[in-house]
C-alpha cells in the first residue's frame, strides 16, 4: 500500500512558523495535495495537537508529534501511537522548557481550537532546548512507545551530525530525515545499511507543505503500524 507522507509540520504555535498554519488550514492543504498521512510537530510542544483529532478529517491520518531541541540543540522528532501518548510526554517536556518569556521578536505562539480561533499565546520561549540530553528525551520517548528520529541530518545547523559529529553507538536509530533528497547517497554512508530515510517538508507556511512524492510502500494503514516501521526500519 502507498501512502503519501509528510511528517514534519509545524503549526501556528511554533514562533517561527505562519500564523496561517491552523489546524484546518493544514488539514485542507494536506488533502489539496493528495497526501495520505501528516504529522504535526511543533517546536517542544504538544498544545496544538488536541484540535488535529477533534477535527478528525476523512481521508487523512493524522500523527501525533513534536520536534524536541535535546540539551545538545540537536532536532529530533517524536512519534507516537496516540494523542494521549504524546500529551503525556508533552508535559513532561513542558517541565524542562527553559524559564524565559517569549519575545515578540521570536513571534506569537499561538494556541488554536478546531474552529482556527486563538485561545491564547503561549508565554514561555519554545525556540531554546529543553533541559534533556539526546539520550534522555530518546528514552523519554520510547517510554511512551514513541518512535525518535534525528530531523533534517544534512543541514549545517541544529542536526544530529552537524552538532555532534557523530551518531551514537548506544542509541539505535532506525530512521532518520533529510531536508533534501539529493543528498541521500552522501549521508547513507553515515547510517546503518537498513535505516529508513524520510523526507518531509519541515513546513512553516502552508505552501511548504510536502506535494505528492515521499511516500511509504506498507502493508497496513494505521499509526501503530507506520511508528512500529519507522520503529524497525
Amino acid at each position: 500500500m502507498r501512502l503519501y507522507y509528510d511528517l514534519h509540520i509545524h503549526t501556528a504555535l511554533s514562533p517561527c512558523a505562519d500564523n496561517t498554519m491552523t489546524p484546518n488550514n493544514i488539514i485542507n492543504m494536506a488533502c489539496l495535495k493528495g497526501l495520505n498521512v501528516i504529522a504535526i510537530t511543533d517546536h517542544n510542544s504538544v498544545l496544538n495537537l488536541p484540535p488535529f483529532f477533534e477535527i478528525n478529517p476523512a481521508g487523512i491520518m493524522i500523527i501525533p508529534g513534536v520536534e524536541v531541541q535535546s540539551r545538545e540543540e540537536v532536532h529530533v522528532l517524536c512519534y507516537f501511537k496516540d494523542l494521549d501518548r504524546a500529551m503525556h510526554f508533552g508535559m513532561r517536556l513542558e517541565e524542562r522548557l527553559p524559564d524565559i518569556s517569549c519575545s515578540p521578536f521570536f513571534g506569537e505562539q499561538l494556541i488554536i481550537d478546531k474552529h482556527d480561533n486563538i485561545i491564547r499565546n503561549y508565554s514561555k520561549l519554545l525556540l531554546g532546548s529543553v533541559d534533556l540530553s539526546l539520550h534522555e528525551v530518546y528514552k523519554l520517548a520510547r517510554y511512551y512507545e514513541g518512535a525518535v528520529v534525528p530531523a533534517h541530518v544534512d543541514r549545517p545547523h541544529f542536526s544530529i551530525i552537524a552538532n555532534l559529529g557523530f551518531v551514537p553507538d548506544d542509541i539505535h536509530f532506525k530512521s532518520v530525515e533529510l531536508s533534501q533528497p539529493e543528498n541521500l547517497l552522501e549521508y547513507k554512508k553515515l547510517f546503518p545499511e537498513n535505516t529508513l530515510f524520510l523526507f518531509s517538508s519541515d513546513a512553516h507556511f502552508l505552501g511548504d507543505i510536502n506535494e505528492k512524492t515521499a511516500y511509504f510502500d506498507i502493508k497496513y494503514s494505521t499509526i501503530d503500524y507506520i511508528i512500529d516501521y519507522l520503529l524497525s526500519s
